[in-house]
């Protein structure tokens, strides 16, 4: 099978064959390079390998922002109904994501391609070489799972992103060029191993002591299961994992308290299925990144750095939706006047989750050790009440699921009667309710089909230039440069 392509693997490819070649006259020894065969020796060495897969989510190689908490955040978020750029946010490429006007060679677009096939190839190292670690077998077969899962959720991002794109299952052996391009694989291909790599990492433990928390679960993997059959309208498959998760012994619910969904205390609780880990002292060992979407300049008062698309989300929320509050705020404090500039009857309120209140002062924000929720059980009871009425209708069960949500934030429960289509319409709206911020929106929208999408952001003034085609990102044309074999999605060229 052929390997991939993707723009970090090349050029150092390039370097390798270009010292090779210059250096052909030297005496081959080197001692001071650490290749896989070296590397993959010990226990310790398995262990780090699957570490470095969970720091794919949480950093980038390159120092930029990393790709959970901010780069598919612009992607799914600022892209969606739910924002447009920032008024202060001068990059070009950030404000096109904003008003639909994005193009193939978007810097953005392009780093989270890179982001997710960075993770891939790292899974990809670790399930190819920790097998042949000296090792206890249980633990070597529980990181491979691991690594799979992890894998599985980096190509479901980009099968829904960019639809059809190269199945890369192996980590690069040869240091031709020609051997490392690879064309795009079917959408149903790419979702089989999906599958498949999920379904391994079903055998997962159901949970870890604390040296371990953070890593992926089987609850977890029944969960991504679960999303990625609603994604493919497989409203059986994903009724039998939704099942597993919420009746599997994993002694999953809801935080009593929606802002507890957000905080550093109260992290890898109930709630959270999977997460992306903020703070280095957990058992992914991951980094220490800036997670917050909203406080980069609190100690100024400016305008934060993500703005919702106008106030009409704001005002999505009752008064009485204890969401609304945890979702946005309305003033910040000023650290050079002493007081609060308040943005209460202004353009539109700002975004407040993943808020560290533990930092001191507040605007720190760097040195968050919030996690990233990924998958937590709100999205399992709305995803349950959605399979559910497209299989039986809008039945007490289902009802039962959405209300569990609502009751939560302090609002009325959904009252029986309503169509399918209409109870279809309000698990969404709870959903876009629930969800702001967490990379959920875009993917709602496109996954409903028709016209819904761009019937959505048609109805944002900023976004008129949104068409059929955004419901898939283009390829990046720096990656088309240098894999020929690539093409280009519909309405891109």
């Amino acid at each position: 099978m052929k390997k991939t392509i993707t723009q970090p693997i090349i050029w150092l490819l390039i370097l390798i064959i270009f010292t090779a070649t210059a250096c052909k006259k030297l005496e081959e020894n080197p001692s001071s390079v650490i290749v896989g065969s070296q590397f993959f020796k010990t226990q310790s060495d398995a262990i780090s390998s699957v570490n470095a897969v969970y720091s794919s989510l949480n950093s980038d190689p390159n120092g930029d922002f990393p790709l959970y908490g901010r780069q598919l955040n612009l992607l799914v978020e600022n892209a969606s109904d739910n924002q447009i750029f920032s008024p202060s946010n001068t990059n070009p490429d950030v404000r096109a994501l904003g008003v639909s006007t994005y193009i193939p060679s978007n810097s953005r677009i392009q780093k989270v391609w890179q982001q997710l096939y960075f993770g891939i190839n790292k899974a990809n190292i670790a399930i190819d070489n920790v097998p042949n670690v000296s090792a206890d077998t249980v633990l070597k077969n529980r990181l491979v799972r691991e690594a799979r899962f992890i894998r599985g959720l980096l190509y479901f991002n980009l099968i829904r992103l960019y639809g059809d794109v190269p199945l890369v299952l192996h980590e690069p052996k040869s240091v031709n060029i020609e051997d490392l391009l690879v064309k795009r694989s079917a959408t149903a291909t790419v979702y089989q191993q999906i599958i498949a790599d999920l379904t391994e990492a079903t055998s997962l433990p159901k949970s870890y002591g604390s040296a371990d928390l953070g890593r992926a679960t089987s609850g977890a993997a029944h969960a991504l299961l679960a999303k990625v059959y609603v994604t493919q309208k497989l409203w059986p498959n994903a009724l039998v994992q939704l099942n597993t998760v919420i009746n599997g012994g994993y002694g999953y619910a809801l935080f009593p308290n929606y802002r507890d969904v957000f905080q550093k205390a109260t992290k890898n609780g109930i709630e959270h299925i999977f997460s992306v880990q903020f703070e280095s002292n957990l058992g992914a060992k991951n980094v220490v990144q800036n997670l917050s979407q909203s406080f980069t300049s609190f100690n100024t008062g400016t305008f934060p750095i993500d703005v919702p698309a106008n106030k009409s989300v704001y005002e999505l929320f009752s008064a009485a939706d204890t969401r609304r509050e945890t979702t946005f705020y309305d003033s910040v404090y000023n650290a050079a006047t002493g007081k609060y500039v308040v943005f209460k009857n202004a353009y539109t309120p700002y975004f407040n989750k993943f808020v560290d209140y533990t930092l001191t002062p507040l605007n720190t924000q760097a040195q968050s050790g919030v996690n990233y929720p990924v998958i937590r059980y709100a999205d399992i009871l709305l995803l349950y009440a959605e399979v559910i009425n497209n299989i039986n209708g809008p039945d007490a069960e289902a009802y039962d699921a959405i209300n569990k949500v609502r009751a939560r934030a302090k609002i009325a429960d959904l009252t029986p009667g309503l169509s399918a289509d209409a109870f279809r319409d309000s698990v969404f709206l709870e959903r876009r309710k629930e969800f702001i911020q967490e990379g959920h929106r875009w993917f709602d929208l496109v996954r409903q089909g028709g016209t819904v999408y761009v019937d959505a952001l048609k109805k944002i003034p900023e976004k008129s230039a949104v068409s059929s085609k955004n419901i898939l990102f283009p390829i990046p044309q720096t990656e088309r440069e240098l894999n020929t074999l690539l093409t280009q999605n519909p309405g891109y060229n």
